[in-house]
């Protein structure tokens, strides 16, 4: 019988294991053998009070998250303004709209050497207090902008601030979720994304109908509520304890880890596993406290490998198609012939449901699939969307029909489902996985420089492409996407059902693939347990 850690946890809980009329059986599953033994001696609950005050605490930190879902939606949202259109000078394709855009990116280019310093030397709450606060400093320079200059460098702190702040955060989350749920709490952050996503083409809607510049700046105020929250409320909420272990605050990380973890229980499993895996994982003098320090990023074989898992959301979820279906949604509906700036705003509000029903969706069901199923799926999926867009937007371009526009508008809330049920979560939960602790802060600022460097060439190619060679600008993505699902078939590392230290092991295996989808065994006597 073949299951996955969660099943087994899952029979556990609901007494089909953890019983003694139950006669002997073996049970196989991907994942730890030390946490399965975990999970089968204390049963954790998701809904007790310590779990559901961390929840808590974790929402602070999904708020980070939607400022990148708030700002792609709103420049869609803002391309389709008339108003916007006139005061700068743009158009819906072309160099200078790729410029705007594009500076949002090079702000967080920028961030990269400064995310590891904010968030290895004073803290993953810090590194989310500074990119917040960035953040409301270039909300303020953008909505006075009088001129083009100004709103670019608003754009510029704008992405300095969210690189910042998008890599504390997801950090955070991993490193102080427990061990059972992190799968499905760090997933849901990214899925926050769509809050913002959602906030910002409602707001743009409900602004659409005033006169003059009002229409496109107060969306772009509103752009400052949720850092402005961030700032007030984030150190209200206790540090990692990973960090607080690695910096010498051992009691204080192990009091953390006691009351939200282990119910108040310093006996309890979870308790004991991951303080003795802190001791044996985490440096007191590691490179994270060297602030300029990049080598532990690349100096052996594994920590290779976990930078190449790493890359593999980061630059392959940009590079699916969602830039074009993204912030060129505008362009993307001409071309299917829908160009009325109220309609394309509702497609576009529309569009952003469909995504955060996907996200959800598919946060909730990462501990059931794992990472690398949902990565080659995904993958797959997009491929098979875009073929679907290109075959309608082609049929349209040379006939006209209303048939071929409507199944294009089909496809591309397909692809907006499909990239959401897999792409948004992983985004920020694979990458803080795959990174050891020493590499964590300074590995996420690297994530973030890929996402941001991948989608320049989204943000300065696609316009361009869209102008010059409209629809058959998606055909590169059918393809594309296939060799992004054979990539991540020989790469991508399985890491459900491991605690983040015992991923060690994976990554110093001759063949770390091979290593995270062997299965384990477990035989369990009625009530009694012993490893295979």
């Amino acid at each position: 019988m073949t299951k996955s850690l969660q099943d087994v946890y899952e029979d556990n809980s609901n007494g089909k294991i953890d019983d003694n009329s139950v006669p002997t059986i073996k049970v196989e599953f991907y994942g730890s053998e030390t946490l399965a033994s975990a999970i089968q001696k204390e049963k954790p609950s998701p809904w007790t009070k310590a779990h559901l005050r961390l929840y808590s605490f974790c929402l602070i930190a999904f708020l980070c998250s939607t400022m990148n879902g708030f700002d792609g939606s709103l420049f869609t949202s803002l391309q389709s303004m008339t108003q916007f259109r006139d005061h700068f000078g743009v158009d819906i394709v072309g160099a200078k709209i790729g410029l705007i855009t594009g500076m949002y990116t090079i702000g967080g280019v920028v961030a990269l050497l400064f995310v590891g310093p904010a968030c290895d030397t004073w803290g993953r709450r810090a590194g989310m207090f500074m990119g917040c606060f960035v953040v409301v400093v270039g909300t303020v320079v953008s909505a006075t902008s009088q001129n083009l200059s100004q709103f670019l460098g608003g754009r510029f702190l704008l992405g300095f601030g969210v690189s910042v702040a998008a890599s504390a955060a997801p950090t955070y989350c991993v490193e102080i979720s427990p061990p059972v749920y992190r799968g499905v709490l760090t997933g849901l952050y990214n899925c926050t994304y769509y809050v913002g996503a959602i906030t910002a083409a409602g707001a743009t809607r409900g602004s659409v109908h005033y006169a003059g510049n009002l229409a496109w700046k107060l969306p772009i105020w509103c752009q400052m509520i949720c850092s402005a929250i961030v700032c007030l409320t984030v150190f209200f909420v206790p540090e990692s304890p990973r960090w607080l272990f690695s910096h010498g605050k051992k009691e204080q990380a192990r009091e953390i880890i006691t009351k939200y973890h282990g119910e108040g229980n310093p006996e309890n499993s979870f308790v004991s596993l991951q303080m003795s895996e802190y001791e044996a994982a985490i440096s007191l003098n590691g490179s994270d406290k060297r602030p300029w320090d990049f080598r532990e990023l690349f100096n052996t074989r594994a920590a290779r490998y976990r930078i190449l898992c790493m890359m593999i959301p980061s630059v392959f979820a940009q590079w699916s198609g969602s830039g074009v279906v993204g912030y060129y949604l505008t362009a993307v509906l001409a071309s299917a012939g829908i160009t009325n700036d109220v309609t394309v705003l509702n497609m576009n509000l529309g569009n952003t449901f469909i995504g955060a029903f996907g996200a959800y969706l598919g946060a909730s069901q990462m501990q059931r699939f794992g990472r690398r199923k949902t990565l080659i799926g995904v993958c797959i999926a997009c491929s098979l969307v875009f073929l679907g867009i290109t075959i309608g937007t082609g049929i349209y371009s040379q006939t006209g029909t209303s048939s071929a526009a409507t199944a294009s508008l089909v496809f591309i809330f397909l692809f907006a489902f499909w990239f959401s049920l897999g792409w948004t979560p992983l985004q920020a939960l694979y990458p803080v996985e795959v990174l050891s602790y020493e590499q964590r802060g300074k590995g996420m600022a690297f994530s973030s420089a890929a996402v941001n460097a991948a989608a320049l060439l989204n943000q300065f190619a696609m316009p361009v492409a869209l102008e010059r060679i409209g629809w058959h600008t998606y055909i590169i993505f059918i393809g594309w996407n296939i060799v992004q699902a054979v990539c991540c078939y020989f790469f991508a590392v399985e890491t459900n059902g491991r605690t983040l230290e015992e991923l060690t092991e994976i990554f110093e295996s001759p063949n770390p693939r091979k290593a995270s989808t062997k299965k384990n065994e477990v035989i369990v006597h009625g009530g009694a347990q012993s490893d295979v």
